[in-house]
């Protein structure tokens, strides 16, 4: 029987004529696979060309039945002003949400709801703006905010609540579109009642009050509410609103409420307040309507 012999001592044993053999078998074998992947490289950046040029007319189509379906919601007065409040990058709310959110003013104009409107939390005021365009002019409508940067969570937050604020008080957080994220301008308040007046409804001609302050300093109403709309994202914010304005809810009333869907400290407030208050129905809206019911 012949002797085991170990790889190196094979390769000592071939000629340089056939190590140069091996050596260029080698790199034949290589070049080949290279050339079918780049073969396959590049039938994959033509699908991947297709597939974008599909994603782009599939979003322009997207954007095209948002704005038919904008104009059919609503009067154009209001349709037009929420294409500047997105054009200018004053709300997050993409335009079905705004859309909605008008619908539901509308709404309560239309059935006679009583009461005031409200915004808590509103950021550079787009919304709100859009909420005072679809108003009648006589209905009062308080927007409050800290006009500064949103005051920390508790620990009745989760995790992704915690996360986000860490991201935020570091400084590293950005605005619509990119722009200064609204918390670290200089002036939000006096920027939101000039976006008002720019497009078209001055707070003092408008019955609009914006007030600046925490909500639990600030928001202390006796009056009806027909519709209230709550972006205060975290657990205490949100459950400050509710204690405070959902017990002044006209019947056919609502409350729209932004962060439901979106951060737990908000969901968990919600459910925490309705496990103990019957009266309202839930609607599921893009955002979660809670409508007081007669």
């Amino acid at each position: 029987m012949s002797p085991m012999v170990s790889l190196r001592e094979f390769a000592r044993g071939l000629t340089p004529g056939s190590r140069l053999k091996e050596a260029e078998r080698e790199v034949e074998r290589l070049r080949r696979r290279a050339k079918s992947d780049q073969q396959e490289g590049n039938e994959l950046a033509r699908e991947l060309k297709r597939a974008q040029r599909v994603t782009q007319k599939l979003r322009a189509r997207v954007a095209a039945l948002e704005d038919e379906l904008l104009d059919s919601r609503v009067p154009e007065h209001v349709a037009a002003t929420v294409r500047r409040v997105r054009a200018e990058h004053l709300t997050y709310l993409a335009l079905p949400h705004l859309s909605t959110l008008a619908r539901a003013v509308l709404d309560i104009e239309a059935d006679g709801v009583p009461g005031a409107l409200v915004e808590a939390g509103t950021a550079r005021g787009g919304s709100a703006i859009v909420m005072a365009a679809a108003k009648s002019p006589a209905r009062p409508m308080y927007v409050y905010d800290v006009f500064d940067q949103i005051p920390p969570p508790s620990d009745r937050d989760g995790a992704d609540v915690h996360e986000r604020y860490a991201t935020i008080a570091d400084g590293r957080a950005r605005g619509v579109g990119g722009e200064l994220y609204y918390g670290y301008r200089d002036d939000l308040y006096a920027e939101v009642s000039e976006s008002f007046t720019r497009l078209g409804v001055p707070p003092e001609t408008s019955s609009v009050q914006l007030v600046k302050g925490l909500f639990q300093d600030t928001i202390d109403l006796d009056e009806p509410i027909a519709l209230a709309h709550l972006d205060g994202d975290w657990y205490d914010s949100t459950m400050t609103c509710l204690e405070r304005i959902a017990p002044l809810i006209s019947p056919g009333g609502r409350i729209v409420l932004d962060d439901y869907y979106a951060w737990s400290g908000c969901r968990e407030a919600v459910d925490d307040y309705l496990a103990a208050r019957p009266g309202f129905r839930r609607e599921a809206r893009g955002r979660l309507h809670l409508v007081r019911e007669d």
